[in-house]
């Protein structure tokens, strides 16, 4: 009675291990190469994403130096002028020299701060790129771990292309983006030191 009862419950124990999901995928090529594709992607995924925030730190640090080189430079070259312009009126004849100069200096650092920044913005839609990618396969392989043999294979990854197409068609169309302001304000500004430069020299 004893024995019976310990084999019934053996064979329970081994018809819920195969029954389970996991045992399934094991048992079958197909799904178990699935599931080790996914698994590796998703580490794949996951170095890229910190590749990804890395370069957007990096970046980051590159345009704030950028913006206090700019305001440096600036800063210095008025009071320089300042300094030399000083009981020296004769000096307002030469203004558009160092009027150029600024000029060519704001026009080179705006466009070395536009580069970057959209460096950044590119950055940043790849990482939302990964992360919405990452979000899917996890999406996926959590199904094919509850569902098992009975996982879809079709089915499922025209489901998770179709996502993938859905997500690249949804992105909306923006005609003004920060960067644009941010050139916008340092034009501003560099038109406005031309225009200090001139005030310099000939008051």
């Amino acid at each position: 009675m004893g024995d019976s009862n310990s084999e019934t419950a053996s064979s329970f124990l081994m018809e819920a291990k195969e029954a389970h999901p996991l045992h399934q995928i094991a048992g079958n090529p197909t799904h178990k190469l699935l599931l080790k594709q996914w698994l590796k992607e998703e580490d794949l995924i996951f170095n890229r994403l910190s590749l990804k925030e890395t370069q957007i730190d990096a970046t980051r640090k590159e345009i704030t130096h950028l913006y206090c080189i700019f305001f440096l430079f600036h800063s210095t070259a008025l009071l320089l002028l300042f300094a030399a312009a000083t009981g020296q009126p004769h000096l307002c004849r030469r203004s558009w020299v160092p009027s150029l100069c600024s000029l060519l200096f704001s026009l080179g650092f705006i466009w070395a701060i536009r580069y970057k920044t959209d460096v950044e913005s590119h950055l940043e839609k790849m990482l939302r790129r990964e992360k919405e990618d990452s979000k899917l396969l996890g999406k996926c392989v959590e199904e094919l771990k509850r569902k098992g043999v009975e996982f879809d294979l079709l089915t499922e990854v025209d489901a998770l292309r179709r996502a993938k197409s859905l997500r690249i068609e949804s992105k909306p169309v923006r005609k003004w983006s920060t960067r644009d302001f941010v050139t916008l304000l340092f034009l501003t500004l560099s038109c406005c030191v031309m225009v200090l430069n001139r005030l310099i020299l000939c008051t």
